[in-house]
């Protein structure tokens, strides 16, 4: 009996730290879920404002038809942002940055098709327009709020598998930190207004 205390005495250590490393690597599971789950937030409302793009165009088009420039830049600025689509669990940041980037010609180009609408006062008075745009502003604002909850979930999966001795076990298991949204060139600067 003596000599098999030792021996249960160190399969008890072993039996716990066993225990231990599969509730961290659990945690890490359950962590890196929610980035993902955040992150198809994000595509759903990207996807949301794509949708609402060809409707758009296509009524600013009955109004506007020799805004055909304007019209066209949209529909390449969609095409350029439906194109790049990300797996979470393998992003980088040159992925995120480049996927933020085809977002933003999108945003841009929006915001040269709804200024038109300033030049015509039916296409402003149009009910179809109007909710069009009030639905186009819905979901810009629905995208800035998944961006916030998706970063808000990297940054917790970050800082867990980052901690010691978490980090041992991240490494060993291969979990890797996640990227961020990060805001868009010269967004620290404010507009230069002129009159």
């Amino acid at each position: 009996m003596k000599r098999a205390l030792p021996w249960i005495v160190v399969l008890g250590i072993l039996a716990i730290i066993a225990l231990w490393v599969a509730n961290v690597y659990n945690s890490f599971v359950a962590a890196e879920e929610e980035v993902e789950s955040a992150w198809s937030q994000v595509e759903n409302q990207y996807q949301r404002r794509a949708d609402l793009v060809p409707n758009l165009v296509a009524t600013v088009k009955g109004y506007a038809a020799h805004e055909s420039e304007t019209l066209q830049g949209v529909g390449d600025a969609r095409a350029r942002a439906t194109q790049i689509t990300i797996d979470p669990a393998t992003a980088t940041p040159e992925q995120l940055a480049a996927f933020q980037a085809a977002q933003g010609e999108l945003s841009q180009a929006l915001g040269k098709l709804l200024a038109i609408a300033e030049n015509y006062p039916d296409l402003k008075a149009n009910e179809n327009f109007r909710d069009l745009q009030a639905q186009l502003e819905g979901t810009e604002n629905r995208i800035t709020i998944s961006r916030q909850l998706f970063n808000e979930s990297a940054r917790n999966y970050n800082t867990r598998i980052r901690r010691f001795p978490n980090n041992i076990i991240a490494g060993a298991f291969g979990f890797e930190k996640k990227p961020y949204f990060e805001a868009e060139e010269g967004a620290n600067k404010a507009p230069k207004v002129e009159f």
